[in-house]
C-alpha cells in the first residue's frame, strides 16, 4: 500500500460558553477516507476557541470543566484587551491554556479513541461564533 492523504474542513456553529461534540462527524469522515492506518491532525482556525478529547459519558464532567475555566479567566477581571467585548480577553485565556489542534491515530479505518473519550469544540466565548476546524488524514 502507498501513503495517501485527505483534507477537509468541518464549520460548527457555537453555542456559548459550551462544549460542541463534534467526534461523529469527524469520525464518519475519517471512516469514509478508506484508509486503515494513518493519523488525522485536526487544527482549529481560532484563538478564542479550543479542542479537546475529553469524557463524552457523563455530562457533569463538561459542565465542571467549564466552570473550572470560568474560575481560571473571569470575565470580570479587568483586562487590557476588551476590543471585542469583556468575554474577549478570558477566551483567548483559555484558548491558551487548552489546545488549538489535535492528532488521533486512525487503526482499523476508525479513530482510535478509547470509550469514553469524545472530540470536542470549546467556545469560549458569551456569544455564537461560526468556526471552522481543518482536518488532515494520512494514512494508508
Amino acid at each position: 500500500m502507498s501513503l495517501r492523504q485527505a483534507a477537509t474542513e468541518f464549520r460548527v456553529q457555537t453555542r456559548p460558553r459550551r462544549f460542541h461534540d463534534v467526534t461523529g462527524e469527524i469520525a464518519d469522515w475519517a471512516a469514509s477516507q478508506g484508509m486503515e492506518t494513518g493519523l488525522l491532525t485536526l487544527f482549529l482556525r481560532h484563538t478564542s476557541a479550543s479542542l479537546v478529547i475529553q469524557e463524552n459519558a457523563d455530562p457533569d464532567v463538561l459542565a465542571d470543566l467549564m466552570d473550572a475555566y470560568e474560575r481560571l479567566a473571569p470575565q470580570d477581571a479587568g483586562y487590557r484587551h476588551d476590543a471585542e467585548g469583556p468575554d474577549d480577553m478570558p477566551g483567548h485565556i483559555k484558548a491558551a491554556l487548552a489546545p488549538g489542534s489535535l492528532s488521533i491515530p486512525l487503526r482499523g479505518g476508525r479513530l482510535a479513541l478509547g470509550t469514553w473519550q469524545g472530540i470536542y469544540l470549546a467556545e469560549w466565548r458569551a456569544h455564537p461564533h461560526s468556526r471552522t476546524i481543518a482536518a488532515h488524514l494520512l494514512g494508508e
